[in-house]
């Protein structure tokens, strides 16, 4: 998977916006919300390939948490990434 180009992440406080960009914008019609670790996620993995292994492993580096929780955030994150088209 990558993260698809014309997306720029921005801080509100604390919680961060997925805003379209450039070309991208024509077919945006929403806004993108996210906390502060699928920012992180995003921030990490932004225009490199990468699998839901990498966005588990990032999980529990980051934050310390065990590899079944990890792994049923990610699995939720990239359900969410792939209904909003950000990811390709």
């Amino acid at each position: 998977m990558k993260t698809k180009k014309g997306f720029v992440l921005r801080s509100l406080g604390r919680e961060y916006i997925l805003v379209a960009e450039g070309l991208e914008a024509a077919d945006a019609n929403r806004l993108i919300s996210m906390n502060e670790s699928a920012a992180f996620l995003w921030k990490a993995v932004e225009d490199k390939e990468f699998d839901a292994d990498t966005l588990i492993s990032l999980l529990i580096d980051e934050y310390g948490i065990t590899h079944e929780v990890a792994e049923k955030d990610v699995a939720s994150l990239l359900e969410t990434w792939e209904k909003a088209e950000i990811i390709n």
